[in-house]
This record gives C-alpha cells, structure tokens and sequence, in this order.
C-alpha cells in the first residue's frame, strides 16, 4: 500500500529518466523529468498524511475526483490541470500508479513529428 513519501518516491523514480529533488525546502520532494526538469510530481506532508500532487488531464480529472474522495482539487497548484492525491491508504495502489504515470505523460517532453 502506497502511503509514505517513500514508497510514492519509488514507483516515481521507477520510470525512465526521472530524478527528485527538494527546491522549496525539506518539506517538499519534487521528481521530475531528467530531459526537460519539468515536475510530474509534488510530495508533501498534510492534516497528518502524505500528499501528491499530479498532473492530470482537466476531464479525468474530474472523474477521478468523483469515484475517490481522497482525489481532491490540488494543493497550491492549478486546480483545473492538478490534482492532489491523498496517501491515506483508501485508494488502490494500481490506480495511484496509473495517475503517476499519466502527469509523467502529460510533462514529458513533446515529439516533434
């Protein structure tokens, strides 16, 4: 069960060329993108758990939010294209992952075709 920075920490350095770092301080763990240094995700602890902050597409978003109550509108950042997601150990860790790798998509460098 995901539910300690550590452990959210690994499946996100688990994908290809990612690094973390802490820019805003101890409090706050940042991983992102080795190609393009843009963060996919925001680790940070919150009302006595760990939080992470996503990037999502605006609709899943929105559906996400709806079916998991610990999916919320993302803590100091846009709410319209983050989300927040809660480690308090009542969503499934398939999904937590699923919605890693979707900000990992959604960050990473573009393709020029």
């Amino acid at each position: 069960m995901i539910k300690t920075e550590e452990e959210a920490l690994k499946v996100c350095l688990e994908l290809p060329f990612t690094y973390s770092d802490r820019p805003f301080g101890p409090e706050w763990c940042v991983v992102r993108h080795r190609e393009n240094d843009k963060i996919f995700a925001m680790l940070f602890e919150r009302e006595g758990n760990v939080w992470m902050n996503l990037k999502a597409d605006p609709i899943a978003a929105e559906l996400w939010r709806n079916v998991y109550p610990s999916v919320v509108p993302a803590y100091h950042m846009n709410k319209t294209h983050w989300i927040s997601v809660i480690l308090d150990g009542k969503m499934e860790d398939e999904d937590i992952k699923r919605l890693i790798a979707e900000s990992y998509d959604l960050t990473a460098k573009k393709k020029r075709i």
